[in-house]
């Protein structure tokens, strides 16, 4: 693909986060910030391995977990991976600011991707999971450049007015809500599915678009679902990774959505462009 640099600004290509953009991110007492499932579970469980079957893909560790010391645990002890270290965003938020896309899709819990637009207003959509009164699995904000702060808005506010980012994993701020463990995944998964993950505004907005996809781990059954579920109706894209072979249900997502794959590190790929 070419004139990346270009279409991400304008809006053509849109950039798409994953936890690998934190495999060089330290936090200033010298530890590694979660980068991979692997490294999350550590984080979740004290530093401490879990059965092999756990270890397969954090949401079912975190869902055992949650089922010992219930769903609060598991929602402070995210929280307190992030909010516990003073680090640096990684770089790929770094160079987003100087571009700030006109749609941000970032699946990490943390609160890094607020900084690309933390100098101008823009609206942030987070997702939400097993939540009562209703079927939407997402709350709108628009962030109010004066005070500093995010105000809940109602969905037909949002528009393309301002940049749009989208947490649907949820976010620390303004509000802790994540979505981590198993259920959570089901829930917002099925509800995705029916439609209701995802504001009615970007449900058309978001049609013809192609995606950057950086730091995503395709390898994994529940973000293949969510990529999938998120960028219905893209046209393309691109996925950067470092990985030197791809499995079989990996190639299959990429053939599928008629991605091209770019073999380079995320750092490097971004400072080349």
């Amino acid at each position: 693909m070419e004139n990346i640099k270009e279409k991400l600004i304008n809006g053509e290509l849109v950039p798409f986060v994953g936890m690998g953009v934190f495999a060089n991110t330290q936090a200033s007492d010298g530890t590694q910030l979660p980068f991979d499932s692997d490294s999350m579970i550590l984080a979740l469980n004290n530093g401490r391995a879990m059965s092999a079957r756990l270890m397969y893909e954090y949401s079912r560790a975190a869902m055992s977990l949650e089922q010992r010391k219930g769903r609060e645990y598991i929602t402070q002890m995210t929280n307190h991976i992030y909010a516990s270290k003073e680090y640096a965003p990684p770089f790929v938020y770094q160079y987003l600011k100087t571009l700030q896309p006109k749609y941000l899709i970032d699946t990490n819990m943390d609160d890094s991707s607020t900084t690309v637009y933390e100098d101008v207003a823009h609206f942030m959509i987070t997702g939400v999971s097993r939540v009562m009164g209703g079927y939407e699995r997402f709350v709108i904000y628009r962030y109010n450049l004066e005070t500093k702060a995010y105000i809940k808005i109602e969905n037909e506010l949002l528009d393309d007015s301002l940049p749009i980012l989208f947490k649907p994993m949820g976010c620390m701020t303004p509000k802790m809500d994540f979505i981590v463990s198993d259920a959570d995944f089901v829930d917002w998964l099925t509800e995705a599915m029916g439609g209701y993950a995802l504001p009615p505004f970007l449900k058309s907005y978001k049609n013809d678009k192609s995606y950057l996809f950086l730091g995503v781990d395709f390898g994994r059954d529940t973000f293949r679902m969510v990529a999938n579920e998120i960028t219905l109706g893209l046209s393309g894209g691109v996925v950067v990774t470092n990985k030197e072979e791809l499995t079989k249900k990996e190639q299959k997502f990429i053939d599928t959505h008629n991605l091209e794959v770019v073999q380079n590190e995320v750092d490097s790929f971004l400072k080349e462009l």
